[in-house]
């Protein structure tokens, strides 16, 4: 059950949510099934925070009785910080069938977890007819967790009645997190995108995990429930099972590693709302200092140390995907130079940090640039010396030099060092976490395996559709799976600050490493 591909064409993301909507209350109607709505608890660390809205939930029959709670594992665990990642933190995970009175427990040590915190559900309900998956629904729970101690290791467990993580029969279920520091200190963090189920991305997380990273980027396209990736119809094989395999598959790395994603083409999910986030919603508890939590769920910012990273939506400026281009009427690229403007000030933030979906320079045969990326954020990025910018979408790893104005100012071999304050900005496409791999027009050139050439034809796609331009930019290039760690090092004594950015391969072997400079504040 889909929108008519003629039909589509005319309709904007919400109206064809509407439309299918309708179309699926028609067929539940006839049914005569009955139509319901999740229930919704809220719980905190602390200070009990209010519940957040829960996604609406369809139901055709009503509810079945729930499974006594000691049948029922919790798995999917999965972490976010919360605006401030020295205090706030969520753990979220997903039960198979409904539960009774969900919570978290949290303790300094293993065998103290005598505080006890009520947990919020979110039910995703996806009817059968909506892609392939048949009727299914999802429980997400989220405990929100407030009032931390900085640079602290906590002890926790998720249950329900009948599951007590607190019993000692239980204790191989518990998991630890830590907080950001209250102070400057060097760590470690990974990114990449276009993960989806299978061998490569859980390679790539075991792998990672290795890094001991402090928390983990996904720049989007985060489990391919939508293979189509145009965010207009679930007639593509859209299946919202996905999202337990790949919650399953991730959470090796993610019950312990705060996991933040930005959001792809690929997870513009047409059948929930509001512009395909509904689901998302139901699964991710992220920062909520974004400009539209509505609209843009996946915008937000964090500090973590003397490091501001920020979320950007893309398809809300993607010519080459439409499906919500423009959905925040300009206010997210406001809400931007507002961030970078706030965290330039700051005597606490040395580096910034950005990541996103769709390249701003890639020279992939597949997807290549997005110019909506180099028309409204670019100047800003240049503008306030973005030091690094994370992207997915090609299914490779590629690296530029230092670009300023779409040209290179410098140079930047392997093991080279960029000064952004006096330079340009580098980009790097980290798209080859675990999906089918595309390619280049140009060979390889990698760590031990460099191959100059200052020559690259690709495209870039415009509102007039793709133009073709042939690039300088282009220095690194891997078509393998990979990803990328950043270590992050403080200045000691009036020195420079710096980031070290290292592309590894599947394999572990190094692919790419250059550093970001900064003299101390």
């Amino acid at each position: 059950m889909g929108v008519p591909e003629k039909l589509a064409e005319r309709m904007s993301m919400a109206e064809q949510h509407e439309y299918l909507r309708a179309r699926c209350s028609r067929r539940t109607l006839i049914r005569g099934g009955a139509v319901t709505l999740g229930t919704v608890t809220a719980g905190a660390f602390v200070t009990g925070a209010g519940a957040q809205a829960a996604v609406p939930t369809r139901r055709t029959t009503a509810a079945t009785e729930v499974v006594h709670g000691a049948l029922v594992a919790p798995f999917g665990r999965h972490l976010a910080y919360g605006n401030d990642p020295r205090t706030e933190i969520t753990v979220s995970w997903q039960v198979p069938v409904a539960v009774k009175k969900p919570f978290i427990r949290i303790g300094a040590r293993p065998w103290d977890l005598s505080r006890k915190i009520e947990a919020e559900v979110r039910t995703l309900y996806t009817p059968a007819g909506v892609g392939a998956s048949g009727d299914h629904t999802q429980y997400y729970i989220h405990a929100k967790l407030t009032h931390l101690r900085p640079g602290k290791t906590y002890y926790y467990g998720v249950g329900h009645q009948g599951f007590d993580p607190a019993e000692p029969h239980l204790a191989g279920t518990l998991g630890t997190f830590t907080t950001a520091p209250a102070h400057k200190a060097p760590f470690t963090f990974t990114a990449f995108g276009d993960e989806g189920v299978g061998y490569h991305g859980l390679a790539n997380n075991a792998l990672l995990l290795g890094q001991n990273p402090a928390f983990h980027l996904h720049a989007g396209d985060i489990a391919y429930g939508d293979p189509a990736g145009q965010g207009k119809s679930t007639d593509t094989g859209f299946d919202s099972r996905t999202w337990d395999q790949f919650l399953a598959q991730t959470e090796s790395v993610a019950k312990q590693v705060p996991w933040m994603p930005a959001y792809g083409n690929h997870d513009m999910e047409a059948w929930y709302s509001p512009n395909g986030y509904g689901g998302e919603e139901a699964r991710w508890n992220l920062p909520d200092n974004g400009p539209d939590k509505k609209n843009l769920p996946g915008v937000y910012s964090f500090v973590y140390g003397n490091t501001a990273v920020i979320s950007l939506d893309a398809n809300d400026i993607s010519y080459e995907i439409p499906a919500n281009l423009g959905i925040s009427g300009g206010t997210q690229t406001k809400w931007l130079e507002a961030q970078l403007k706030k965290f330039r000030a700051s005597k606490d933030v040395d580096f910034v940090v950005i990541f996103f979906h769709h390249c701003a320079y890639c020279t992939s045969t597949a997807h290549a640039s997005e110019g909506g990326v180099r028309q409204e954020w670019v100047p800003l990025f240049e503008k306030y010396t973005v030091d690094l910018v994370i992207n997915g979408h090609n299914h490779q790893y590629e690296r530029t030099d230092v670009i300023k104005g779409d040209k290179v100012v410098k140079k930047l071999p392997i093991g080279g060092t960029a000064y952004p304050e006096t330079e340009g900005v580098v980009y790097v496409t980290a798209g080859a976490a675990g999906r089918s791999l595309y390619s280049f027009t140009a060979p390889d050139s990698y760590e031990g395996h460099e191959h100059e050439t200052d020559s690259v034809a690709s495209f870039v796609n415009t509102k007039d559709g793709k133009v073709d331009e042939t690039v300088a930019w282009s220095r690194v290039r891997y078509l393998d799976y990979s990803f990328l760690r950043v270590d992050v090092t403080p200045a000691q004594r009036g020195r420079h600050t710096t980031l070290t950015v290292s592309g590894i391969a599947e394999t572990g072997d190094r692919i790419d490493h250059f550093t970001v400079s900064r003299r101390a504040k």
